[in-house]
């Protein structure tokens, strides 16, 4: 399984980095028809705030609406549950990592997933079964 941080999903509506938004769209596709991916609902969260207020043409909160409604129709979503928030301080203390970004991999991890494709952490990096990757 693949698992997709939020950057990922943002560039596919990021018009000011037009390699990004195609290399994007080209990934989720593809392992979105291999059925091979995978998302959690933090993703969708940090995918609403940005896409509607961090980018420099953000989507009006309707159009932003339907795509996080596209996701989870087409993703499996792994939730975040009280066992997920533990493991994942444990592992920001273990790993030395942003709480957040220890969230993101524990929601890799509990999904089965064992690539992870984001921009924010360093490429390549496994921790256990999951690999660090980085798309762009």
């Amino acid at each position: 399984m693949k698992f997709f941080d939020a950057n990922v999903l943002i560039y596919m509506f990021d018009a000011d980095a037009p390699a990004k938004q195609t290399r994007a769209r080209e990934l989720v596709k593809q392992h979105t028809l291999a059925g091979d991916a995978l998302i959690s609902a933090q993703v969708l969260q940090e995918f609403y705030v940005i896409v509607t207020r961090k980018l420099a043409k953000p989507l009006a909160p309707e159009q932003a609406y339907r795509a996080v409604q596209d996701f989870i129709a087409a993703l499996p979503v792994v939730q975040l549950d009280t066992d997920l928030i533990l493991s994942a301080i444990k592992r920001s203390q273990k790993d030395i990592l942003s709480f957040w970004d220890a969230l993101i991999i524990q929601a890799a991890l509990k999904g089965g997933a064992t690539i992870l494709y984001t921009e924010d952490l360093q490429d390549g990096r496994k921790i256990e079964r999951l690999c660090i990757k980085n798309p762009f």
